[in-house]
């Protein structure tokens, strides 16, 4: 059993600056049993959120301020507000971006709780460079499949200034949250939450990208996962036993709502071993990430039309 964190009282007189306290959250990180994986990879990164959150100050701000901001010190109440945040972290082992509601994708801020996943996709590389390698002109309708919280199809709107993006998911709790990220980025006008099961909220309807993130955790991953991610909704992390259950839909039925020179792009993590066995002789594009991530295909609606023909 895990043994519970508690806070040593004595150490508040000797710890003082932000420096002082990221440096003390980072050990006691280091020595606890938390994983990271939901927006930081590291203790002394988890340590700057807590830290700067409990101090009601932007995350990013360790990075375009100066030294200073990290001599500065703290006082009693301040000092609290960051042990109680870093006590629950460690304690609950929840990720920290449902302790504090907020995680950030493609530089943007997005409110998350335990309806949805954290977001941590690798297409926000691929969505700051317009999906280039693939698109030969901007796209004006867009899918985002499997949603969640609504942070991809955001980001999309936002790199694509004149685009609609349906964002479609079968969890209402989480077009929820999807429809709050929404208003509070004022993309109400152009992003619509789609209540759909896979694609069945939208038949008929043709886009120029489909972009998805489905649930893919293979049935082995999903009994080996850390305890973090248990905190999340199973509902957007299962796919069966090699995790691609829902992949298959998606590209058999991918060619009826792609236009023809539509491009369909999809997140399967480490179920992208399955992928040659599940889908043999499909012709997709695996993408390599400059900023890491793996697992992300690419396909066009020509290449999957030619594939289902000869199956």
């Amino acid at each position: 059993m895990t043994s519970v964190y508690s806070f040593p009282q004595d150490d508040y007189g000797q710890l003082h600056s932000i420096l002082d306290w990221v440096r003390f959250c980072t050990s006691q990180l280091n020595q606890s049993d938390v994983y990271f994986g939901h927006g930081t990879d590291n203790a002394w990164d988890e340590a700057v959120v807590i830290v700067l959150f409990s101090l009601s100050l932007p995350p990013d701000m360790a990075q375009k301020t100066s030294d200073a901001l990290f001599n500065a010190r703290l006082v009693q109440a301040e000092k609290e507000q960051v042990v109680a945040l870093l006590t629950q972290r460690i304690n609950t082992l929840e990720p920290l971006p449902y302790l504090t509601n907020q995680a950030w994708f493609a530089g943007y801020p997005f409110y998350v709780d335990h309806r949805v996943l954290i977001p941590r996709s690798p297409f926000a590389e691929l969505i700051r460079d317009e999906f280039s390698q693939w698109l030969t002109q901007p796209p004006q309708l867009i899918m985002d499949l499997c949603t969640g919280g609504g942070c991809i199809a955001i980001a999309l709107a936002h790199q694509f200034t004149h685009a609609q993006v349906d964002a479609l998911d079968i969890s209402e709790d989480a077009l929820e949250v999807a429809t709050m990220n929404i208003a509070e980025h004022g993309l109400a006008d152009r992003v619509y939450p789609v209540q759909s099961d896979v694609y069945s909220g939208v038949m008929g309807q043709q886009y120029d990208l489909i972009v998805s993130n489905p649930p893919y955790v293979d049935a082995e991953d999903m009994s080996d996962l850390p305890q973090e991610f248990l905190h999340e909704p199973a509902l957007a992390l299962a796919a069966g036993h090699d995790g691609l259950d829902i992949v298959e839909t998606i590209l058999q039925q991918a060619p009826e709502h792609l236009t023809p020179h539509g491009w369909l792009f999809v997140e399967v993590g480490n179920s992208s071993v399955h992928m040659q066995t599940r889908f043999p002789g499909l012709a997709v594009q695996w993408i390599d990430f400059e900023q890491g991530g793996q697992g992300v295909f690419a396909v066009d609606r020509q290449t999957l039309v030619d594939y289902w023909q000869q199956q």
